[in-house]
C-alpha cells in the first residue's frame, strides 16, 4: 500500500511539473521586434482600426477626450467583469515605460511585461495575426497621446478564475495565430482579412463561444449572445445580413443602414473608428465579411 501511494505521490508531483511547464507563459523571441522603428502615422491607422479608444478612453469620452486613454471601461461577462487598463504614457499608471517588445508581447502574445498571462478580454486571441511592423508604429503613436495618472481598475474575477497560471491552460486550447478564412484569392480580400481577423478583432463580438470562452469558429461572425447578459450581437455573415458591400462600406463610414437607421450601442463606437480608416481598408472589410461562408 506504501509502494502505491508512493508511486502516486510521483506521478501527482510528475503531472504538476508538466502542467507548470505547459502553462507558462510563452513570450516572443526578442529577434521578432529587434531593431523596428515606429512610424507614429500609420501607426494612428492601425489604432483606429484596433478600435483603442473604443476600450480604453474613459467612459463617456467625447472627441479629442477620446485620446486620452485612462481605461476604466467594464466589460461584463460569465467569468466576471474586466476592466480596461490605463494605456496612456505615464510611466507609472499606463505604459508609457514600455517598450516595442513589451507591446508585442502583450497583443501577440498575451504575456505582460511581468511575465504574467493576461485575461483574453483583452482580443490578443486576434492581435496573434497582428504583424509586429504594425505593432511598433502602434507603439509609435501611443507614445504622442497625453497622460493620465488614472489607476487602473483591478478585475472582479472570482476563484479559480482568477488564478493566471491557469490561462497558459486556455491558450493551449484555445491560442491560435492562424487565420480562420485560410484561402483568399486577391489583395484586397487578404486586406479585409487581416483588418477583421486581426486588429479589428471582430470576432470577438460576433462569434459563438463555448463553455469555456473559446471561439467557436465553425460559427465565424455568425452571431453571438451579449456577454453582459443583455441582448444579442448580431451575425454579420450573409445568412443574416443582406447589405451589399458597398452599403457594409458606407455603414463603416457614415454609421448609416441602408434602411435609414443608425449605428448604436457599442457599433457607433466602433463606427467612430472605421470612419477614420481610408476608403479602401473600409471597402476591404467590406469585400472580406461578405467572402465568409454564411451561417444561417
Amino acid at each position: 500500500m506504501r509502494k502505491i501511494l508512493a508511486s502516486l505521490i510521483v506521478l501527482i508531483i510528475i503531472a504538476a511539473g508538466v502542467s507548470w511547464v505547459l502553462t507558462a507563459p510563452k513570450p516572443l523571441d526578442p529577434s521578432v521586434t529587434a531593431g523596428l522603428t515606429g512610424d507614429p502615422e500609420h501607426g494612428e491607422a492601425i489604432f483606429n482600426a484596433g478600435g483603442c479608444a473604443s476600450c480604453h478612453a474613459a467612459p463617456g469620452a467625447e472627441g479629442e477626450a477620446r485620446l486620452i486613454l485612462a481605461g476604466g471601461k467594464a466589460f461584463p461577462s460569465p467569468f466576471g467583469t474586466f476592466y480596461a487598463p490605463n494605456i496612456s504614457t505615464s510611466e507609472t499608471a499606463g505604459i508609457g515605460a514600455w517598450t516595442v517588445a513589451d507591446l508585442a508581447n502583450a497583443m501577440l502574445r498575451g504575456v505582460s511585461p511581468a511575465g504574467q498571462h493576461y485575461y483574453p478580454a483583452f482580443p490578443y486571441g486576434s492581435y496573434a495575426k497582428a504583424r509586429p511592423q504594425d505593432v511598433a508604429d502602434l507603439r509609435a503613436y501611443l507614445d504622442t497621446l497625453p497622460a493620465t495618472e488614472t489607476a487602473s481598475r483591478d478585475h472582479d474575477v472570482g476563484f479559480p478564475f482568477n488564478i493566471r497560471r491557469s490561462l497558459g491552460g486556455w491558450k493551449l486550447l484555445f491560442f491560435r495565430d492562424e487565420f480562420v478564412m485560410e484561402e483568399v484569392n486577391s489583395e484586397p480580400l487578404a486586406r479585409g482579412r487581416y483588418l477583421v481577423e486581426a486588429l479589428g478583432h471582430c470576432a470577438e463580438c460576433h462569434t459563438l463561444r463555448n463553455a469555456l470562452g473559446g471561439l467557436d469558429t465553425s460559427r465565424w461572425l455568425g452571431g453571438a449572445p451579449n456577454p453582459s447578459g443583455q441582448g444579442t450581437i448580431p451575425n454579420i455573415t450573409s445568412g443574416g445580413l443582406s447589405w451589399s458591400e458597398d452599403e457594409i462600406a458606407e455603414y463603416l463610414a457614415s454609421g448609416f443602414t441602408p434602411d435609414f437607421d443608425v449605428a448604436g450601442g457599442e457599433m457607433a463606437e466602433v463606427v467612430q473608428n472605421t470612419a477614420n480608416l481610408s476608403a479602401t481598408d473600409r471597402a476591404a472589410i467590406a469585400a472580406y465579411v461578405k467572402a465568409v461562408p454564411a451561417v444561417e
